[in-house]
């Protein structure tokens, strides 16, 4: 009884001191801030291009930032506790008093913030081969040049084509490479269309200088002044493709120093006369030797096997006149052809082109055209021609070019918009097998693609007669082209990336009249309003893109484009509603992301042909009304992010293709996966259900989110599931199933697809899987924050494994394992199981104090013992370190092999 009266009195002391605590808790954590704020504007001024953070101030940032977030959540606990149960958290709060604490302490850094940055500024580029002996020692007369430090300015020239750009990349790459000689290189394309407002912001964005936006190009000009003359001990900047004369100091660029380089590529002699280039060197074409050899390496060796072959090749050859540009144009076009008569009639093409031409430039442009031509197929040319509507230089996204293509009716029109997609792709890989297209980068969103200067003007050069385009992207135009430029038989308009520029017309003139319109390219201008009889005269208009503009209000007279198949308006933040669609009985695609729309557009139920709607990132849109995309039955892209959609209504559309929505909660989420059973699933979808979670990062492409969900039900179903995140949901844990016996999936019998797993905060869970429903593909498992889970695994009465003594549970891809704060986890598997997890890299287990044993089956640890430093070294995270002296391993050497991989969790 004393005991008991003694467990009263401490619970009470506890619920009495709690409130002081707490606020002595909040007023350590605002001194920890104020450290944080302190250490950050150190950061800022000690931080500069050639240093970088310390690890263990990122660290020190991260569990800051961390530390924060955990005591608002405990805070919001405590509110949210009754007075009986408010004492329970009194070891919480001094458990993160003394984390605090420790961390005003650990936050000193009297040494400093910042070291010395290996990685300086600079880029990687990428490369073709170079060919011919006279491309060699240009490289090596240029590199002197730039190893000698009275060499401050080099200019390289030569006609286009030559094979400058490709000269100076490999320059570029192997400066890179040099450790001991230049702090910097910066690789800067100036292009035709060169504006010294565009050449001071790219050369701002690779030295990290930030302008507002307001300042005079004067004022900028110091910036870059200020930042290349005192931050830098040495620099080298590539401007390539220079056309005219430029000042350096307009720009911003000092007179070279103490070492530093300026290299600048162009066609004109005179540029680099004016720029005061100290040395000049000329790259010339390639002899006839060479440039066969770089024809044979195109084209293949195999075409020598041809009978009669080799002289008409040669003759080919000829016509390209050494310009390495043209002979892989050319050569990739005849590759695989072999057949005689393809070769001489090739040759015919050639000879009549070059009669009608003069001088070289027009000749190259000339071979760049016969490979077009020979395309063939009219629609195979008309995607390529579309690649000139965007600026010269861009990296064009590969999914934005295809959806323009689609948008175009340039791919044929198929039932999933996946298989147009891929056709899409297809199209683009014959433009850069054919040398049409490169592909300068590859990035995790997909490739980037881009047209070669030469050929980006042979394709504006033809579209100066049919298809007729009028194309000024990138040019930084203030004003709108004049009356007369918009003709009558203009079929494409691009004003793309003319960022400043606006529309309006005086009101005396009358608007366009340009009635074969098909294609308006308005997107990432300044344009904040439209006249409202811009389009009176574009009834032919299919595609309209005026993304992000500052748009505030559409003119009405849109609603009357009845051909129009693709509106599109992503990230015109500030537009706030859009004209009646009802009229736009053909449009197939809608894209409303980002806007500040605060209803679904009236008239979007007689959008019949619509495949595509987008209305993802649209915050004041709460919810799509009951009914509102039952009748879209064509619908195959349904994007609408977090708002909420019913799932009776989304279970109707039967040609979903993809899938990213919130349901309003798991009743709706069944109804829609039921609708499902006898037909295929999309091929993905992002699903979540209930509250908004936060998560970092989705690794797939069918991932679902349970948020807040109230899992009562015996049944939840679920698609077809490769991540699932479950965070913050009750669950009904009398019967004490564990949690995936609750889920049933409509398409397989176990969890075999699932990869990725992350559970936080459900409080009320006590067992997570039972042996039958163990995901067996795993990656990756994180379960956190659920303060009455006892078991992982937990074993059902009677289950067992063929009479062996020891449980095995295999998941032979596991690569994390993660536990964090888990008071109650006593076993992750029954006392004679073990799970084998032979590909796991990461362990992390934090404040689990009841968990005494490890259950896992390491086979790698024979490898590891072998080669202690090799790729299979894993990495153990524990907190606090008293725990891993306690704990225990199936195997006898497990601690002691990993020993060495221990890191203490902060």
């Amino acid at each position: 009884m004393d005991c008991f009266l003694n467990k009263i009195d401490k619970h009470l002391d506890n619920h009495r001191s709690l409130d002081q605590n707490m606020n002595e808790l909040k007023r350590k954590l605002n001194d920890l801030n104020g450290l944080k704020e302190d250490i950050e504007s150190r950061v800022s001024s000690e931080l500069q291009p050639t240093k970088k953070l310390k690890k263990g101030v990122q660290i020190w940032l991260e569990n800051v930032a961390r530390i924060n977030g955990e005591i608002q959540s405990l805070d919001g606990r405590i509110g949210e506790s009754s007075a009986l149960t408010r004492g329970f958290h009194a070891e919480d709060v001094l458990m993160r008093m003394k984390e605090v604490e420790e961390h005003i302490q650990q936050g000193k850094f009297c040494e400093g913030l910042v070291v010395d940055n290996p990685r300086r500024i600079g880029q990687v580029l990428s490369t073709s081969t170079l060919s011919g002996e006279a491309t060699k020692l240009c490289i090596e007369e240029i590199w002197q040049c730039l190893m000698n430090d009275e060499v401050r300015k080099i200019g390289v020239w030569g006609m286009g084509g030559v094979g400058k750009t490709s000269i100076m990349k490999h320059i570029n790459n192997q400066l890179l490479k040099e450790t001991h000689k230049f702090d910097v290189v910066i690789w800067i394309t100036v292009s035709k269309e060169m504006s010294l407002a565009k050449l001071q912001k790219d050369l701002a964005s690779k030295l990290d200088v930030k302008f507002s936006g307001n300042e005079c190009e004067t004022t900028r000009a110091g910036m870059l002044f200020e930042t290349l003359s005192f931050k830098f001990s040495r620099f080298v900047i590539i401007l390539d493709d220079v056309w005219e004369k430029v000042s350096l100091e307009k720009v911003g660029i000092p007179e070279s120093s103490n070492g530093s380089k300026l290299v600048l590529t162009t066609r004109s002699l005179d540029v680099c006369r004016h720029v005061g280039c100290n040395r000049v060197i000329q790259i010339k074409p390639l002899a006839e030797e060479e440039a066969w050899n770089l024809f044979l390496e195109i084209a293949g060796g195999n075409i020598l096997n041809i009978p009669g072959l080799e002289p008409v090749a040669k003759s080919i050859t000829k016509h390209c006149a050494g310009l390495p540009l043209g002979l892989i144009v050319v050569a990739a076009c005849m590759k695989g052809l072999d057949d005689l008569f393809e070769w001489r009639n090739a040759l015919k093409e050639l000879s009549l082109a070059r009669q009608s031409v003069n001088g070289l430039e027009d000749e190259v442009i000339q071979q760049l055209r016969f490979s077009y031509d020979r395309l063939k197929d009219q629609k195979l040319q008309h995607c390529f021609l579309n690649c000139a509507l965007y600026p010269a230089g861009f990296a064009i996204r590969e999914i934005d070019l295809v959806h323009l293509w689609i948008a175009e009716g340039l791919v044929e029109e198929m039932n999933s918009r996946q298989a147009e997609y891929d056709m899409g792709c297809a199209i683009m890989n014959r433009l850069i097998n054919n040398c049409l297209l490169e592909v300068p980068t590859e990035t995790e969103n997909g490739r980037c693609v881009k047209m070669h200067d030469l050929v980006r003007d042979m394709a504006l050069r033809i579209t100066c007669g049919t298809p007729r385009f009028f194309v000024k992207a990138g040019m930084r135009l203030t004003e709108p082209p004049d009356m007369q430029e918009w003709r009558k038989n203009l079929e494409k308009v691009s004003l793309m990336e003319n960022w400043g520029l606006q529309l309006p017309y005086p009101l005396e003139l009358s608007p366009p009249k340009c009635p074969m319109l098909t294609t308006l390219l308005f997107s990432g201008c300044n344009i904040q309003s439209i006249p409202e009889g811009f389009f009176k005269h574009m009834h032919g208009l299919k595609i309209l893109d005026l993304s992000a503009n500052p748009i505030k209000n559409l003119p009405d007279s849109i609603a009357n484009l009845k051909n129009l198949t693709a509106l599109l308006l992503r990230h015109c933040r500030s537009l706030e509603k859009v004209p009646s669609l009802s009229k736009l009985k053909v449009l197939k695609e809608l894209n409303l992301e980002a806007t500040s729309i605060k209803e679904i557009p009236c008239g979007m139920k007689n959008l019949l042909k619509l495949n595509y709607l987008n209305l993802n990132g649209i915050g004041d849109l709460h919810e799509i009304p009951d009914r509102a995309l039952s009748k879209l039955s064509c619908l195959q892209d349904l994007i609408v992010g977090e708002t909420l959609i019913s799932g009776e209504d989304v279970g109707g559309l039967k040609k979903l293709e993809i899938l990213k929505g919130r349901f309003y909660d798991l009743q709706n989420l069944n109804a829609y996966v039921q609708a499902l059973h006898g037909r295929e699933e999309p091929l993905e979808y992002i699903i979540r259900v209930g509250e908004r979670g936060w998560v970092e990062q989705i690794n797939t492409r069918k991932y679902i989110e349970l948020c807040g969900c109230n899992i009562y039900t015996n049944h939840i179903i679920l698609p077809h599931v490769e991540e699932l995140y479950i965070k913050e949901c009750n669950l009904n844990c009398y019967e004490g199933y564990p949690l995936f016996s609750r889920f049933i999936l409509i398409s397989l019998s176990t969890f075999s697809s699932l990869k990725f797993l992350d559970i936080y905060n459900c409080k009320s869970m006590k067992k997570l899987f039972s042996p039958n429903c163990l995901p067996i593909n795993l990656q990756e498992l994180s379960v956190s924050e659920c303060n009455k889970l006892e078991e992982i695994i937990a074993i059902e009465l009677g289950w067992n494994q063929s009479g062996k003594a020891t449980m095995e549970f295999h998941l032979p891809q596991l690569r994390l394992f993660s536990l964090w704060n888990l008071p109650k986890l006593k076993s992750i598997c029954s006392v004679n199981g073990v799970i084998v997890c032979d590909s796991l890299e990461i362990i992390e287990v934090r404040n689990c104090p009841k968990l005494k044993r490890m259950p896992l089956n390491l086979s790698q640890l024979d490898k590891i013992r072998l080669q202690p430093s090799g790729p299979l070294s894993p990495l153990i995270c524990i907190k606090p370190e008293e725990w891993w002296e306690s704990v225990e391993w199936d195997h006898p050497n497990t601690k002691s092999i990993l020993e060495p991989f221990l890191r203490s969790c902060r």
